[in-house]
């Protein structure tokens, strides 16, 4: 299991994707630092590479990430090899790349042809793959009149499919069956079911592109209780949807489950990491994970998770028998 295909749209690609928030670097949303602090732009180009070398042919980014400063070294990595890449990318709001800030919600046509236009001019080419809407709770009218524009830019050659990164069910049916919308991002990771957003992709023949496929890194293993992110580091902000966290500590309820399924995401050889996109995979036909990489180690590891594939039938049954939720803890 080394490919799928990203919905209706025809579009072949990496059954695992690499998501670029991470080397967006610093960015700022109102006071709110929503970074990952201070990257290093050559390790970065390196963990592309590495990813590239391990099969990895699905880059999400977004405008947003590092306020563009991401799509720049995506676009450094890729120059010279666009063929071998699937591009996927956000819009949604406006930006100061200058002051690295995150501005006001920018969704008018002409807003969306500038975004589309921006972030090709940024990543090095001329056309997008998938160009997702980033405002996971525009109002559903108005994201009526989004996807219009996307048709346009279908029909223009601009992008080849689009979709939106939302959590919303019933948003994210406004899009769903229509057109040339081919995926839909949303949350999905082992502690963070959605039964009703799989079932809307699959019953509509899209992708599922599963965003925090490793809870923001408390999946991996990497963090014990009682460990303290920066300040500068988004996951130590007290933001609302933010599960994976509290006060930049790892939750602990979390570390708690992962440790009563820590057995059954190792089998067969595989590290927690490579278990918890073994599990996406299991889960449904449709996901396609897009953990966020930093280094070519993450690179490597993450990639190597596509050589053992999904969990067995057996495995997630267990994985469901060990770990019910926890009420108001484990979801968004």
């Amino acid at each position: 299991m080394t490919t799928k295909t990203v919905g209706n749209s025809g579009i072949a690609v990496s059954a695992l994707g690499m998501g670029c928030w991470a080397i967006g670097g610093p960015m700022r949303l109102g006071d709110l630092e929503v970074g990952w602090g201070a990257v290093d732009d050559d390790e970065s180009v390196r963990a592309i590479h590495a990813a590239m070398a391990a099969g990895v042919t699905l880059f999400d980014t977004a405008a947003n990430y590092g306020t563009g400063h991401s799509e720049r070294v995506l676009g450094r990595a890729l120059a010279g090899r666009r063929s071998e890449a699937v591009l996927a990318t956000k819009f949604g709001h406006r930006i100061d790349e200058s002051a690295r800030l995150i501005l006001d919600v920018a969704v008018e046509p002409e807003d969306v042809r500038a975004s589309c236009e921006a972030s090709m001019r940024r990543l090095g080419t001329d056309y997008l793959d998938l160009f997702q809407l980033h405002v996971g709770d525009l109002d559903p009218a108005r994201a009526d009149d989004v996807r219009d524009t996307l048709e346009s830019l279908v029909a223009e050659g601009s992008i080849r499919a689009y979709g939106w990164s939302t959590d919303d069910v019933d948003r994210a049916r406004r899009f769903a069956g229509t057109g040339t919308c081919a995926a839909i991002q949303h949350t999905l990771n082992v502690m963070q079911d959605d039964p009703e957003m799989l079932a809307l992709c699959e019953r509509t023949g899209m992708a599922s592109i599963a965003r925090s496929p490793l809870g923001m890194g408390v999946l991996t293993g990497m963090f014990r209780a009682g460990d303290r992110l920066p300040d500068d580091d988004v996951r130590a902000q007290r933001l609302e949807w933010m599960a994976y966290f509290r006060d930049g500590r790892p939750n602990e309820q979390w570390l708690t489950r992962l440790s009563q399924i820590r057995d059954v995401l190792t089998s067969g050889g595989r590290t927690l990491a490579q278990g918890a996109l073994a599990w996406l995979w299991a889960r449904s036909p449709v996901t396609i994970p897009i953990p966020g990489i930093r280094t070519v180690r993450q690179a490597e590891e993450n990639a190597g998770a596509m050589a053992f594939g999904p969990l067995t039938s057996a495995e997630l049954a267990e994985i469901d028998r060990l770990s019910a939720p926890v009420a108001g803890d484990l979801v968004r």
